[in-house]
């Protein structure tokens, strides 16, 4: 409440981009300090017994993962993980060093509980992501989201996401090929099988070929996602998920922001004065759980499928389990409920869990129905 409280008549008086510069400021001096990250990792990790699940080959302490696009260089993802995350997601992470587009470029709907962005892949280059990835001292299980470089054109595309691939596959402990952001001209393009599918497998190629994995622990395969929108056609998603059996990948990532403005309590006025972008939170809920379910009935049992977008709460993520995600993601619910967010959704999830019978997130998933 003290959290709500703030934002309500503060923090929606300072520019979003600035408010969570500030805040990510103190994220990082937590993440120099293992003592204070360990502290806060006993007040806020989730330690439930019913939460804990093994997906891409790995031990996760809870289902629920800061999605990317908070952490874009990888600075401070322990102490992201610390404050109740079961995993984190870094990136969008290019090959070369970008600005991004010019500021403004975060915009806030408090009405909606959603943002706007068009940060265009701001972020420090791959390179430099490689480095503090393999120089972390943290339990935390950190996947990697990698896009396309603006100054990249189409011909080039799978080059400038190799290059990413070869310098975080060793080092991340899942890789993400993202495709689906609105914010780089004709990376959506890319989301056509024709573009995807040797896009992919060059990728799968370069992670099977970067030798010792997870951080230098040994030659284990690191998990390929893809990331899609939630913009695509039924016919395309289904497209993508043949594509994505086809290829033997480890999981898909429903679904990134939307360009559409359909249904918002923000005054349309506000929402032109915004501009262009992707619109994240709860007004993407709908279509998201739309794709995932289509997703899970289209590649079966055994594929991880990561729901994200929209989930406000315990409650949101909980419906996605029974839909068919193994795991779950948030960004905009986190910049809305605050520091103890995490806990309060990996609570709710337990409960709901147990209420249903349940001792696993294994036996929950795409059970709804049933």
């Amino acid at each position: 409440m003290l959290y709500q409280l703030v934002f309500k008549h503060l923090l929606v008086r300072v520019p979003a981009e600035t408010a969570h510069h500030a805040a990510f400021t103190a994220i990082r001096l937590v993440e120099r300090v293992p003592a204070l990250r360990a502290q806060l990792s006993k007040l806020l990790a989730p330690n439930d017994p019913v939460l804990r699940t093994r997906a891409l080959g790995l031990d996760l302490p809870g289902p629920l993962g800061l999605a990317a696009g908070f952490d874009k260089d990888a600075l401070a993802p322990d102490a992201l993980a610390a404050m109740g995350f079961g995993y984190v997601e870094i990136g969008t992470v290019t090959a070369r060093p970008q600005p991004g587009n010019p500021k403004p470029r975060m915009f806030r709907l408090p009405a909606d509980r959603a943002l706007i962005n068009r940060m265009g892949f701001n972020n420090h280059g791959s390179t430099a992501a490689a480095i503090r990835l393999k120089d972390r001292t943290g339990p935390a299980v950190v996947g990697a989201n990698i896009g396309k470089s603006k100054v990249v054109g189409p011909a080039d595309a799978i080059e400038d996401y190799v290059a990413s691939t070869a310098r975080l596959g060793p080092v991340a402990d899942y890789l993400v090929v993202n495709v689906s952001s609105p914010n780089t001209p004709g990376l959506r393009d890319l989301q056509a099988v024709s573009s995807l599918r040797p896009l992919l497998s060059a990728v799968r190629r370069t992670l099977d070929a970067s030798g010792p994995t997870g951080r230098g622990t040994g030659t284990r395969r690191v998990p390929l996602l893809v990331k899609i929108a939630p913009d695509l056609s039924d016919d395309d998603v289904d497209a993508v998920a043949d594509l994505a059996v086809e290829l033997g990948l480890d999981g898909i990532i429903a679904t990134n922001t939307t360009i559409t403005r359909i249904g918002l309590r923000t005054s349309a006025a506000e929402v032109e004065a915004m501009g262009a972008g992707g619109l994240s939170g709860a007004p993407v809920a709908g279509r998201s759980l739309e794709v995932l379910r289509r997703l899970r009935a289209r590649v079966g049992d055994e594929m991880v499928l990561v729901a994200a977008g929209g989930i406000q709460d315990g409650d949101d993520a909980y419906e996605r389990i029974r839909a068919g995600a193994t795991l779950v993601q948030a960004y905009t619910g986190f910049i809305y409920g605050g520091l103890f967010w995490p806990r309060q959704v990996q609570r709710r999830i337990a409960e709901r869990l147990r209420a249903d019978g349940f001792t696993s997130i294994h036996q929950a998933v795409g059970t709804a129905g049933n």
